[in-house]
């Protein structure tokens, strides 16, 4: 049970938002704010949370999370004046669903393993939505993960759901195959076809090199966050050793100053 303090600084928060929202004496940025004009904040804003968790920093953490929370208690704030739902319903809602997917807690469900516990959250999901694990369509489940994961991971859990049911190549050199046809494809688009085109066929390459990354089991959002955050370390280096703007060094000059700090970051 969250105990009074908890409760008490939630309700401050409540207020907050509210007075910021408030046709009399309210902030006219936080009135201009729509639910679509906020989403850009509600992604940035979940991933500074994870940015903060995977660094360990645990005033970082609590100060993201309070950024997260209040784009809920914001988004709440606006359908409540709209008279669409309320932070209360939303608190309901969930709770409501944590206990029906969880009925080895709340109720008297027998589970041996974490797999059943799986088993038995996809198994009421879906009855939830009126379907049973039988008649759940595979294209339906990976339309929500298109919807609700960032591109990166959608792409690698449709990927990983549709082999587990057979849409998988034999071995990794057709994997390997299949990257270098879409890299020529990709290749002759760019000199022939038309930005529509070509956009496309780089997705299909960028689906292609996540099919290698799941055979070799490999995570390429961590990858890729990884590779931003060598580069972002590279400039910082450079821009600590040098005496004027980046904009005044010539193509040249850049390339030896970024070879000069990769290799001193690589001896650190």
């Amino acid at each position: 049970m969250a105990d009074n303090q908890t409760l008490v600084a939630l309700q401050e928060l409540i207020d907050v938002v509210a007075k910021l929202r408030s046709p009399e004496g309210g902030c006219p940025w936080d009135l201009a704010q729509t639910r679509e004009s906020l989403t850009a904040y509600v992604i940035e804003e979940a991933y500074e949370v994870v940015d903060a968790i995977q660094t360990g920093d645990k005033r970082a953490i609590a100060e993201e999370l309070g950024d997260l929370l209040l784009q809920v208690v914001l988004q709440a704030q606006i359908a409540s004046e709209a008279g669409d739902f309320s932070l209360q319903q939303i608190a309901e809602g969930i709770s409501q669903k944590l206990i029906r997917r969880h009925p080895h807690v709340f109720s008297d469900v027998t589970v041996a393993n974490m797999e059943e516990v799986r088993q038995n959250w996809e198994t009421i999901k879906a009855a939830e939505k009126g379907e049973t694990p039988a008649t759940q369509k595979l294209s339906d489940k990976l339309s929500r993960y298109r919807r609700s994961l960032p591109p990166l991971n959608a792409a690698m859990k449709i990927s990983q759901k549709a082999a587990s049911v057979g849409f998988e190549w034999n071995n990794v050199d057709e994997v390997w195959g299949k990257f270098h046809e879409e890299l020529g494809e990709f290749q002759q688009a760019l000199t022939e076809e038309t930005p529509e085109r070509q956009e496309s066929e780089l997705g299909d390459l960028l689906f292609a090199i996540i099919q290698v990354a799941r055979w070799h089991n490999l995570d390429p959002s961590a990858g890729l966050q990884g590779t931003s955050q060598r580069f972002i370390q590279r400039l910082q280096k450079m821009e600590d050793v040098i005496n004027r703007p980046l904009t005044e060094y010539s193509l040249e000059e850049l390339d030896a100053l970024w070879q000069q700090v990769k290799a001193q970051l690589a001896k650190d």
